[in-house]
């Protein structure tokens, strides 16, 4: 099925999910107008490396990001496989693998075909306005400083 967010269209399989069309487009929406930050739809992961990445994608917090590096620590592999996975992320936005990026850069987005880095930089910034840091919005940057922070300084 085809979504469309911020004029830039997305290709999901609905196959993996049993979630009905109209509801995975109405959610879709209300995340893009601020209103939603999760999405209550069941996906059926897929096996092997793939599966285990979105499993982990799936439980980074809105408005925060990890690295291609992090994930593949905790999943004992290479951040290029962990790219690769990301790649093939059969429901975008859904599963959010706009929230992983490089050391030094936003890194690739496959979703919205060309347009692929405009929308990870929009979903980011959309995500970034809406987080909150002690009563003021964060940027990108306070949400990247404070993830890395160990936990005791939090």
């Amino acid at each position: 099925m085809q979504v469309t967010v911020f004029d830039i269209d997305v290709e999901l399989d609905e196959s993996i999910t049993d979630a009905e069309p109209t509801s995975i487009r109405n959610q879709i929406a209300a995340y893009e107008r601020g209103e939603r930050s999760t999405f209550d739809v069941e996906i059926r992961f897929p096996e092997g490396l793939t599966g285990a990445v979105m499993r982990c994608m799936r439980q980074i917090p809105y408005g925060e990001t990890r690295t291609y590096g992090e994930i593949a620590t905790e999943l004992q592999t290479a951040p290029l496989a962990v790219g690769q996975a990301c790649g093939r992320n059969p429901v975008p936005i859904l599963v959010p693998c706009h929230r992983i990026v490089g050391t030094e850069s936003l890194g690739g987005f496959s979703a919205g075909g060309e347009r692929g880095e405009t929308l990870k930089h929009r979903l980011l910034a959309l995500e970034r306005a809406d987080a909150v840091t002690d009563g003021v919005q964060a940027t990108l940057d306070d949400i990247t400083t404070a993830r890395n922070q160990p936990k005791s300084e939090k």
